[in-house]
This record gives structure tokens, C-alpha cells and sequence, in this order.
């Protein structure tokens, strides 16, 4: 039997990594290969679970691997952007707070009711984050839309790119204009995400308690 570790879905996780690595150390230096890299590795997230399915080969290990990626780039990249735009720091602030805060609460807590993945969510339960986890091309366009938004922010730092013809703006700016609706409402469904997330801890630890298996913390 094939390692976890070598599952083809974990193997393109790694190459996720590795472009997101490269992107972060061109940031500085050369911003149009840095976002090409950037976003291929985004991209590359729409890959991994479809191969999982395709070749059976889903795995908690590639899940987690996937999750912190996505976490862990974003958070690189408004890094970065705290750092172009110093008046803006608490607003990229509360976005890696929101971001990393919500699907930890949320992974953690399906976890919790015995759910596989933290996309297999009780399809009674919030509609929003029904659709957004069961409508693949909704997914995608949260996804892609948000990443695009804060890529094309970083690049307007360094150049307006290429002029669109009779619109007579810059191509970087058309696409930062464009995705921002869409960030705006990722960063809802982030919201909706923590909220709901807490309302199902807050029901376990409720049916903890009367079964009486509540547990506290000893520090």
C-alpha cells in the first residue's frame, strides 16, 4: 500500500508549498514572479481534492495539509502587505485574525462531532456555509476571488500593470476592483464560520456537561 505521505492530492499539497516558499522569498524583489508563483499555488488547491476523489486517496494527513497551507499563504501574503501599506496594518491584522481563528474553530469543532472534513458539514445546519461547502464553483470564486483581491493589491505597490483598452484603467487595478466584492463577502462567510463554529462548541460543551464530562483546564 502507497505511504499517506506519497498520495498524489499531498504530493501536489507539497508543490503548493514549495511555489508558495519561492513566491515569499521573490516578494521583495521581483513582485510579477512572485505573484505568478503565488497564484499557481493557489490554483493548485483546486487540484487536490479532486484528485483525492478520483484516486480514493483522502486522508486526514492531506486535509490538515491543505487547510494550513491555504492558512499559513494568506497570512504570508498580508504580511507582505502590512508592510507596502503601513496604514493599513490593522486592518491586515484583523484579517489573519479572522482567517486562521475561524477555520481552526470550525475544523475543530466538526472534528469534534465526528465529521470526516471540515467540508462534510451537517447540510441542516447554516445555510450560508451549505452552500459554500457543497457548491464547487461557489468555493472556488470565494477562494480565487479573495486570493486574487490581495494578490493584485501587492502588485499595485510596485506598477499598475498593462492599460485595458477603452476602459482606460490599469489591468492590475481592474482585477483588484473586481475581486474585492467577492473578498468582502469571504470575509462575511469567515464571520459566519466563527460564529457558528462557537455556537457548536458551545453546544458540546453544553451535552458534556450533562452528561458530566465536562473537563477545565489545569494552568
Amino acid at each position: 500500500m502507497v505511504s499517506v505521505f506519497l498520495f498524489v492530492p499531498n504530493l501536489i499539497g507539497y508543490s503548493r508549498i514549495i511555489l508558495a516558499l519561492i513566491a515569499f522569498y521573490f516578494m521583495p524583489s521581483d513582485p510579477v514572479l512572485a505573484t505568478c508563483l503565488y497564484l499557481l499555488s493557489s490554483f493548485l488547491d483546486s487540484l487536490d481534492g479532486h484528485a483525492a476523489r478520483l484516486l480514493n486517496q483522502c486522508s486526514k494527513f492531506g486535509m490538515m495539509l491543505d487547510m494550513l497551507t491555504d492558512r499559513c499563504a494568506t497570512m504570508c501574503l498580508l504580511v507582505n502587505l502590512s508592510l507596502l501599506y503601513p496604514r493599513y496594518v490593522f486592518l491586515f491584522q484583523l484579517s489573519m485574525i479572522l482567517d486562521i481563528s475561524s477555520h481552526w474553530l470550525h475544523l475543530h469543532s466538526t472534528m469534534m462531532t465526528g465529521s470526516s472534513s471540515h467540508k462534510k458539514i451537517d447540510l441542516s445546519g447554516n445555510p450560508i456555509l451549505r452552500v459554500y461547502y457543497t457548491n464547487v464553483k461557489v468555493l472556488f470564486v470565494m477562494c480565487a476571488g479573495n486570493e486574487l483581491f490581495y494578490a493584485m493589491l501587492y502588485l499595485l505597490s510596485f506598477m499598475e500593470g498593462p492599460v485595458v483598452p477603452l476602459l482606460n484603467i490599469g489591468l492590475f487595478q481592474l482585477l483588484l476592483y473586481s475581486s474585492f466584492p467577492i473578498c468582502l463577502i469571504k470575509t462575511a462567510i469567515s464571520i459566519v464560520h466563527l460564529i457558528t463554529a462557537s455556537r457548536n462548541m458551545a453546544a458540546i460543551d453544553q451535552a458534556e456537561g450533562e452528561r458530566g464530562l465536562t473537563t477545565c483546564k489545569l494552568d
